[in-house]
């Protein structure tokens, strides 16, 4: 069902069951999946691609132009996947070539009022992102984190998954996977207990990749702290998970409970 005041182009590609309330702008290389629903005043545009069973409220703007001086037109893109929730007011910017030219939104999201995910960020599954969250530029967001309210994400960071961003957090640097991070400018100040016993990890998993959190920031250097790591953390998946993080290569430091 499409409400007759809504403006949609001949060749957006609207699947079976889709409604879309009044006022609604959806432009010419916009494909939206089974079942979605998208309240009124909404724009979409772009080289657009949503998935399936989303719900997208009133004045949200997805797919339209970065906020980058460098975007000249190129064909860009920007994929959300199935059963999201995205707020009012959210806006979704698609990628840029210098930045690999795609932005990505996982499933089963829920983006509050008045977040932002920019060009060319990579968003995971079952992430939350409070209200008034920005997302710089080139970020990554793993499955299952949760950002609190009015924190801003600085572009390229990274955060691991299902780590936790206490509410108004700058977060500057990069947070490990399953940390708890918080502060003006962010610093690690421990797991995210209650996420992972709220995912049924086993207790001894879980204590065991505290243990490792201590051996891994028990100084400054994380090098030679990774190094004298003993092997049996390494068999631990969740452990395993932080190691492969931190020496990934990044653009940001990896946070700590020393960042400043």
């Amino acid at each position: 069902m499409i409400h007759k005041s809504s403006i949609i182009d001949d060749n957006a590609k609207i699947s079976a069951n889709v409604k879309i309330g009044p006022f609604c702008v959806i432009g010419p290389n916009v494909e939206i999946g089974d079942n979605t629903i998208i309240h009124s005043h909404v724009n979409i545009s772009g080289n657009t691609i949503i998935g399936k069973n989303n719900k997208i409220f009133p004045f949200a703007s997805i797919g339209n132009e970065p906020q980058d001086l460098k975007y000249n037109s190129e064909k860009t893109q920007l994929r959300i996947g199935d059963k999201n929730i995205i707020r009012e007011y959210v806006t979704i910017n698609p990628g840029t070539l210098d930045g690999g030219g795609l932005t990505a939104v996982g499933n089963s999201c829920l983006l509050m009022i008045s977040s932002h995910i920019a060009h060319d960020c990579i968003v995971g599954s079952n992430v939350i992102i409070a209200n008034n969250v920005p997302l710089g530029g080139h970020v990554n967001i793993g499955d299952g984190v949760i950002i609190g309210g009015n924190s801003a994400v600085q572009q390229f960071t990274r955060i691991g998954k299902m780590a936790m961003i206490g509410g108004m957090t700058g977060v500057l640097n990069d947070v490990i996977p399953y940390g708890l991070s918080i502060g003006n400018r962010n610093f690690l100040h421990g797991l995210n207990l209650i996420g992972l016993r709220r995912k049924d990890i086993p207790n001894e998993k879980i204590l065991s990749l505290s243990k490792a959190y201590k051996e891994i920031f028990k100084t400054d250097k994380l090098t030679d702290n990774l190094k004298s790591l003993n092997g049996a953390f390494k068999d631990n998946p969740l452990v395993k998970d932080v190691i492969e993080f931190i020496n990934k290569d990044k653009k940001r430091p990896i946070c700590t409970p020393f960042s400043k």
